[in-house]
């Protein structure tokens, strides 16, 4: 006899809890799958299981992968807390900091009380500062505005998922909760890492990315290493780390245009022109893309 869906999201809540991220967004993806296949609308199981797998593709560095399925979550129950604070988490490691700024805000309208989002907001208000200046919040998305029905759903934990709908602070043990101090100290390197970035010390920094990616493979890690790797001439290095970040976000520009400008190097302009056409199909205007790409065709 087939598992039933909730057999199977507790299944995968213990691979997960071993640290088995691939089987455990399997599992979830199955669950889903027999949900679906029998019509069955209970939105709020088919939301925890998408938060679920969402958490499994964060812990990966998928983080376009969690996004999506965050989406998906809160489209189902909106204003769950775990799925906005998943997707903010990806969003930043995305390097998408007013939308992750967004979704840490609307997780605070929602509880308070979750550090997380507190943390959250203290840190993109500080990159925000940085990348746009003064005015960064004339840039902003809308904050959307939860209503008190929302505030109060998820104070009561749902009899249908226990835990599911907690706040990640009070999460069980074992459950997909993205809120680790591994995940937490891997961020905490990579910014290390930016700053001696900007004092030209890129040695260093690359001993501060390796340190992180130990702890949490995350797309804008691997481009940064890269981007170090470039200017202390080790090209295939940086390649290396674009096609890891690429595995885990098949679009990435900074990726692309990285190993291209790699590829250049070690002389392979066949490989370098794939990746800025491949680029530019995403960006057509990238303006640094065009450039190396109009000197490869000249070469």
């Amino acid at each position: 006899m087939a598992a039933s869906p909730g057999a199977l999201r507790r299944a995968g809540n213990e691979e997960f809890r071993r640290g088995q991220y691939g089987p455990a967004a399997a599992l979830y993806t199955r669950a889903l799958q027999q949900l679906e296949a029998s019509g069955d609308a209970a939105a709020e199981e088919r939301s925890v299981l998408l938060s679920n797998r969402a958490a499994c593709h964060l812990k990966d560095g998928a983080c376009s992968l969690c996004v999506a399925d965050c989406s998906s979550a809160l489209e189902l129950v909106p204003f769950g807390i775990k799925p906005l604070l998943r997707r903010a988490a990806a969003y930043e490691a995305l390097e998408r900091y007013a939308l992750a700024y967004v979704d840490y805000k609307t997780a605070l309208q929602v509880d308070c009380s979750v550090q997380a989002a507190h943390d959250g907001v203290n840190r993109m208000t500080k990159a925000l500062l940085e990348k746009d200046g003064v005015n960064w919040r004339q840039k902003l998305p809308p904050i959307p505005t939860v209503p008190v029905s929302a505030q109060t759903r998820w104070s009561v934990p749902s009899p249908g998922a226990p835990g599911a709908n907690a706040p990640p602070a009070a999460a069980p043990q074992g459950k997909p909760d993205q809120t680790a101090a591994g995940m937490e100290r891997a961020r905490t390197l990579k910014e290390e890492g930016n700053e001696l970035v900007k004092k030209g010390n890129h040695k260093r920094a690359v001993e501060k990315y390796t340190e992180s990616l130990k702890l949490h493979q995350e797309c804008a890690t691997y481009t940064n290493r890269a981007l170090c790797y470039l200017t202390l001439k080790q090209y295939k290095e940086a390649a290396q780390d674009c096609t890891e970040a690429l595995k885990l976000d098949p679009k990435n520009v900074k990726a692309l245009y990285r190993r291209a400008q790699a590829f250049k190097e070690l002389k392979d302009c066949k490989s370098s022109i794939a990746d800025l056409q491949s680029l530019l199909k995403t960006e057509p205007k990238n303006t640094a893309a065009l450039r190396l790409l109009q000197e490869l065709n000249r070469a």
